[in-house]
């Protein structure tokens, strides 16, 4: 059974805070992906299409319901950073993995990831997802395709 206060993790960076996130979202661990959550009132998180969930109470009902169907397979793809000592936003180019009726898919999502550094280590306080298009697809091929 998931508790309502996660043990904390100590993140020592905004990369080791990501990595924790979207582990937790492959593993469908509440537990987990909660604990990299900043315990700040005003956190938010956005799914795409989807209203602005404010608060961790919300946040953390949300993706019990999302966690309930099993885990997500949810890669980010390509990171691009804007750090400074006590903030860090993340663009994420996210892949998706997908089951339809034509076998498994990969859909795309861009995302916007938001860490500040607390005297816990760093946290999320902003998750914001929007539906990716073929360009961001075509971004990551093109770039796996060439070689150095």
């Amino acid at each position: 059974m998931n508790s309502p206060n996660p043990p904390l993790i100590a993140l020592s960076s905004p990369d080791e805070a990501e990595q924790q996130f979207y582990e937790s979202m492959q593993h469908a661990d509440l537990d987990r992906f909660m604990s990299v959550w900043s315990d700040e009132d005003d956190v938010y998180c956005v799914h795409p299409g989807g209203p602005r969930l404010i608060g961790v109470g919300v946040i953390r009902e949300s993706f019990a319901g999302i966690f309930a169907k099993g885990p997500l397979d949810v890669h980010p793809e390509k990171v691009r950073r804007v750090d400074s000592h006590f903030s860090a936003v993340h663009s994420v180019l996210e892949r998706v993995q997908v089951h339809t009726d034509k076998g498994r898919q990969s859909a795309w999502v861009i995302a916007t990831n938001v860490y500040v550094k607390t005297a816990l280590g760093w946290r999320l306080v902003a998750h914001h997802a929007s539906p990716g298009t073929t360009r961001e697809a075509q971004e990551v091929l093109e770039s796996s395709a060439v070689l150095h």
